[in-house]
């Protein structure tokens, strides 16, 4: 009672003063505690005597999970192998969370092969395992194989926000559509507030923002998320103004913004351009919704005032902060003078960045990229010069194309002349046609398809 209560001194307190307390009552205390009174209730359990069944190694794998690295996680699977309990599917699941979890996925296919019984939450958490280390390719074979060998996967969505997710940084548009279909089949996606605001943000980076317009209009319930995807959507391509309106229309709605809102609004202002408007939403955080604003809410505004070329206010905003700027606020300075060509702030921010991201080569090519423009060419040969003593070596940028399942990479300089040629031939032809498209949403249908 006072663990589903959340009083779990009080609880703990009851077990000490129990002479020979049972497994049970460890079980119950184990699953309610957190990481380190977890691991001194199972010393206790340990130290009594007792020998932990499935109940108690589960629950003390799950906080493993939760720990920086999987040495105790490993070792409670060694004695999960001695005590004969792998047979058992919710120690197995928990084994494989904690390695999913850790990176670790060698280590949990090893587990999930050795299964003789697999429920949903265990193909779900290798779905998620795959798509968390960005292997999008066993991620949807695991999702395949799940639909054909599991009882009752068909309808189980636990693992749909994971596909998609992958789907939105690859730019995966017709196997996010292919999910999205399954949805409408199964009738789910418009009642599931996770799947929706997966498909919206989805939909969005694969750049299809009408679409997310469509399904965030269809969803049957919103929550904070959803609006706070939609209006970063509208960020994202540029569309300002209908951020802004869908911030006002939430507010209208009764809905409470979050960080993560704050900083969707305030970046649609920067992308567009709404200084004026920007302003006004970060002043209002404080003041009408009682909030501090976070590092991520000045990096926002930093930006905003940066690309404006209102960097002395950017400074001052900086200067005025009551926590200590962090590298993302910095990143946006240099970001903001490299646009603008300030040498004198872009190297007061690119030297605090030198500290802060020692092995950052990126903040070394911009502040070179900043001498370079306004003919400095002692401190780009200066910057050089350092960089090679500290062995930094700048990645060389890359472009890439999906055909038919390859990927095919494309470097500066890697491509044959002959091929040059005929590639700014078929970027011209592109480029009229998107010229003479009707709207923006068939320039999009253009480039997809």
């Amino acid at each position: 009672m006072y663990c589903r209560c959340g009083a779990r001194e009080r609880a703990r307190r009851v077990l000490d003063g129990m002479r020979a307390p049972s497994m049970h009552a460890y079980n119950v205390l184990l699953a309610a505690s957190g990481p380190c009174d977890a691991l001194r209730v199972f010393s206790r359990l340990l130290a009594a005597g007792l020998r932990p069944d499935g109940y108690s190694v589960p629950a003390v794998v799950r906080v493993c999970a939760r720990l920086p690295d999987a040495v105790l996680g490993t070792a409670l699977h060694g004695f999960a192998v001695r005590l004969g309990l792998l047979g058992n599917v919710v120690v197995a699941g928990a084994l494989l969370h904690m390695y999913a979890m850790a990176g670790l996925l060698d280590d949990a296919v090893g587990v999930f092969d050795g299964m003789p019984v697999k429920d949903t939450v265990v193909w779900n958490c290798m779905v998620a395992g795959y798509a968390r280390a960005g292997r999008a390719v066993e991620a949807f074979q695991i999702f395949i194989r799940a639909q054909v060998e599991a009882v009752n996967m068909a309808n189980d969505l636990r693992a749909v926000p994971s596909l998609l997710n992958i789907c939105a940084k690859e730019g995966e548009l017709m196997k996010g559509r292919e999910i999205h279909g399954r949805m409408v089949r199964c009738l789910a996606f418009d009642s599931d507030i996770v799947v929706g605001n997966a498909l919206i943000d989805m939909y969005a980076k694969c750049g299809r923002v009408h679409v997310s317009q469509e399904v965030f209009s269809r969803m049957r319930e919103r929550n904070v998320v959803s609006w706070s995807t939609m209006i970063h959507s509208y960020g994202i391509h540029g569309r300002g103004e209908q951020a802004l309106k869908a911030y006002r229309e939430m507010l209208s709605r009764g809905v409470k913004p979050n960080s993560i809102t704050f900083t969707s609004v305030l970046s649609s202002c920067s992308h567009s351009g709404l200084v004026s408007k920007g302003r006004k939403i970060f002043e209002s955080i404080t003041k009408v919704h009682g909030v501090c604003p976070a590092a991520e809410h000045y990096a926002c505004m930093v930006d905003l005032l940066g690309r404006a070329g209102a960097i002395e206010e950017a400074v001052g905003l900086i200067r005025m902060m009551p926590i200590e700027p962090c590298a993302s606020v910095w990143g946006a300075l240099l970001s903001a003078c490299a646009m603008h060509n300030n040498v004198d702030v872009g190297e007061i921010a690119a030297y605090r960045l030198f500290e802060l991201e020692e092995g950052n080569v990126s903040n070394y090519v911009t502040l070179c990229g900043i001498y370079d423009a306004v003919g400095r060419s002692d401190g780009v040969a200066g910057l050089r010069s350092r960089m090679r003593e500290l062995g930094m070596v700048k990645t060389p940028g890359c472009s890439w194309v999906d055909v038919k399942g390859r990927a095919h990479a494309f470097y500066q300089g890697s491509i044959p002349r002959y091929l040059m040629t005929q590639m700014v031939w078929v970027l011209d032809r592109l480029l009229v046609d998107m010229a003479n498209s009707d709207s923006e949403d068939d320039l999009a249908d253009l480039y997809y398809e």
